[in-house]
């Protein structure tokens, strides 16, 4: 008996089945059995028999990812595959089920050896799996540019150590959370990789100047999440129930919703909707005007569709593969598979109301009565002595700057909100000069979150946004001074804080400063276009989105500029590092979800809220929801504690890090400690998100659909630029 019943997929695009399998399929086995792959012990196991080869089929899987490429072109990519594949399962029998950590890590460590972004390969292969990986990297990069080296290399060795994660998780009987699962799963799982690959069999690269964009990064994430959701569903049965894996998305869900194994596989197979629904989206809303933005060639956008395309023929023909391989638990699905055609529309008709429901929320609602969560907070508050001086301050330096003289704020806002006593909480150590510098950007950047969903959402004028967020870059010059006349609160404040903040700074900081900022500025520019579209976000769109709109990459930027030089920067790349920010961002914004749930969805017609991204998603209430999302915040929080407890002392170890910088990691996470708690206490005690401060704030009939005050006067400031 399966372990469930395999849910009705959503399948948008046809398979198709390149015609050059046989050839494939004769030559993957010449070559397996080449690299010794093939019934040669490892270690005294065998690792694959050729019946595994050929049962698995993976020229089949090649054939149907890849359609329209040659059969040379057909036989590198089967080899790709047959490569990935066997390292799996080379690593499962060696490493996963004997759990030998230290082994396992010296095994990993060679791997770059063999695909070396300049100069040949000098190392000689151990293993099939190191014979394998110099065997194709040779066949494969000589025809790509550095930038696209580098990508497939940076991927390629993401897809290998991250098994490191897994089988950490394995040792300690570890099972990761929602959030953790989705971002590690897309570089042990490979889909990055396999899309670089996508790339290589069209013949293509995606411009490099737009390969790190917003738009291209989302295309190879949701592309990445489809792929590994997907193969989670089917392969739950050999890698849960027989290899003893925990690294799997039923199982993610299964634990941290506490439902059955059959309702779990169909959240996950809502979420790969969701997925595939954003995938779709982005495509073609946000592509097409980021090619524009920059000028992209004939050329460049003929590549970016060509990737698009690939990446869809990549959907439908993995789909199509899992369905008749007998690697995975398939045969409910095999019974039913009928035509492709017949297929994609009942997919579509099924998913629907899905899609639909994104759409169709209706704002201002009232929200009712719910009760805040008791939240998991395991570290002290300290606050700053400069607290009250620091008051005063940042009172006397909104009303220069003129926060409360444009409609959005009041006097009243000002003094309640009270965003010293949060810099005070965050950076108890800080100098007074330090503290009211802090509490200045979280004035500034509070306002700027208010500031643009009443202005620029309520009224549409994405290109007034625009044109103003734009202005905001220029003003952050990197050498010299701007010429941009701040001509508005946001403007002027961000005009002061730049000078306060980046002049002291080396111009490489200043640079890395002002990118964390624009970042911040963008992810507003992405919150009104949702509103405009009355979309309600994607699950796993919303909380990467949320750590940028919460300001926190800036806040992270500044801090680790402080650290000076005693780290070397590729540290804080690293997987630890990341998922310590990471997971304490994340816990921080998730509290302010629920703490701003009333104020944002009853009060201002928001839509960017966990509360309500949960609600959406999964169909319950808003108190459970509240209560899902608080139970997502303790997870984060307790992987956090993970994170330094264990993971720093490993990352010492791994990385032979001197006593200076191990110094200045664990001062690091002793700030984020403080700034998780002080975040807490400023939610607590600040007059922003109580019923009474939201009355007082907003009035109880209030007509919150119609712009005040600035819709105006920001319309002005913009039109010359616009032209009217």
């Amino acid at each position: 008996m399966q372990p469930f019943t395999l849910p009705e997929f959503y399948e948008p695009y046809p398979a198709r089945l390149n015609p050059n399998l046989e050839r494939a399929r004769s030559h993957t086995k010449a070559w397996a059995y080449e690299m010794d792959m093939i019934d040669v012990p490892q270690h005294g196991t065998v690792i694959w028999g050729e019946h595994d080869l050929d049962s698995h089929d993976y020229a089949l899987l090649c054939a149907y990812t890849h359609p329209d490429c040659d059969g040379e072109m057909l036989d590198l990519i089967t080899d790709w595959y047959v490569w990935v594949f066997y390292f799996d399962d080379h690593f499962v029998e060696l490493y996963k089920r004997t759990r030998d950590i230290k082994s396992a890590k010296e095994y990993l460590d060679r791997l770059p050896l063999f695909m070396p972004v300049d100069g040949p390969i000098t190392e000689r292969p151990q293993n099939p799996v190191e014979k394998g990986l110099a065997d194709l990297w040779t066949r494969t990069v000589g025809s790509h540019s550095r930038d696209w080296k580098e990508r497939f290399a940076y991927n390629t060795k993401h897809l290998l150590d991250e098994s490191m994660w897994e089988l950490g998780n394995i040792s300690e009987g570890r099972l990761s959370n929602p959030i953790e699962y989705i971002e590690m799963r897309r570089k042990v799982g490979g889909a990055p990789w396999s899309a670089n690959l996508v790339e290589h069999a069209n013949n293509i690269e995606v411009p490099a100047r737009i390969a790190a964009s917003r738009p291209l990064e989302v295309l190879r994430d949701t592309f990445s999440d489809a792929v590994h959701l997907r193969n989670d569903l089917f392969s739950y049965e050999r890698e849960v129930l027989d290899e003893g894996e925990l690294s799997n998305g039923v199982l993610v869900f299964e634990k941290f919703l506490d439902i059955p194994t059959q309702l779990a596989a169909e959240k996950v197979n809502e979420l790969l909707t969701s997925r595939l629904h954003q995938f779709e989206h982005t495509a073609l809303t946000e592509v097409p005007p980021l090619l524009e933005e920059n000028a992209i060639d004939p050329a460049g956008r003929l590549a970016v569709l060509a990737y698009v395309k690939g990446l869809q023929d990549w959907q439908a023909g993995g789909h199509e593969w899992h369905m008749v391989s007998s690697r995975y638990m398939n045969k409910g699905a095999k019974a039913q598979m009928g035509t492709s055609a017949m297929r994609i529309f009942k997919s579509v008709v099924a998913t629907m109301p899905q899609r639909v429901r994104q759409h169709v929320t209706t704002p201002f609602q009232d929200v009712g009565p719910i009760q805040k969560p008791q939240m998991y907070m395991p570290f002290k508050l300290s606050l700053s002595p400069h607290l009250d001086a620091s008051r005063k301050q940042n009172i006397e330096w909104g009303r220069a700057m003129g926060v409360c003289a444009e409609g959005i704020w009041t006097e009243s806002k000002l003094d309640d909100y009270d965003l010293a006593l949060c810099s005070a909480g965050l950076d108890p150590d800080a100098t007074r000069q330090e503290l009211d510098l802090s509490a200045n950007w979280l004035t500034w950047g509070t306002y700027g979150d208010d500031y643009y969903p009443v202005v620029f959402g309520r009224t549409g004028n994405m290109a007034a946004a625009k044109a103003v967020t734009q202005r905001m870059k220029e003003l952050m010059a990197i050498d010299g001074v701007s010429p941009i006349v701040p001509s508005c609160a946001l403007e002027r404040g961000l005009a002061d804080l730049w000078r306060r903040t980046a002049g002291p700074m080396s111009r490489q900081n200043r640079e890395a400063f002002r990118k964390a900022v624009s970042v911040m500025l963008d992810s507003w520019l992405w919150e009104l276009k949702n509103q405009h579209e009355n979309r309600i976000p994607d699950p796993v769109d919303y909380v990467e989105m949320r750590r940028r709109t919460f300001g926190s990459e800036m806040t992270i930027s500044l801090s680790r500029l402080s650290h000076g030089t005693g780290v070397p920067p590729e540290i804080y790349q690293t997987r630890t590092i990341q998922n310590m920010e990471n997971s304490a961002i994340d816990y921080a914004a998730l509290m302010n979800d629920i703490y701003s749930y009333r104020k944002e969805i009853q009060y201002e017609g928001e839509i960017h809220n966990a509360v309500l991204v949960v609600r959406n998603f999964l169909g319950v209430g808003a108190q459970e929801a509240i209560d899902i999302v608080n139970k997502l915040m303790t997870a984060r929080m307790k992987q956090f504690e993970h994170t330094v407890d264990k993971g720093l002392p490993q990352l010492f170890d791994d990385h032979d890090l001197g006593v200076d910088a191990r110094r200045t990691l664990i001062r690091y996470a002793d700030e984020l400690k403080d700034w998780m708690a002080g975040i807490m206490n400023w939610h607590e005690k600040c007059r922003r998100y109580g019923d009474a401060d939201l009355e007082r704030h907003f009035g109880a009939h209030r007509d919150f659909r119609r712009p005040t005050g600035l819709g105006t006067s920001a319309a002005r400031l913009v039109a010359p630029a616009l032209g009217g």
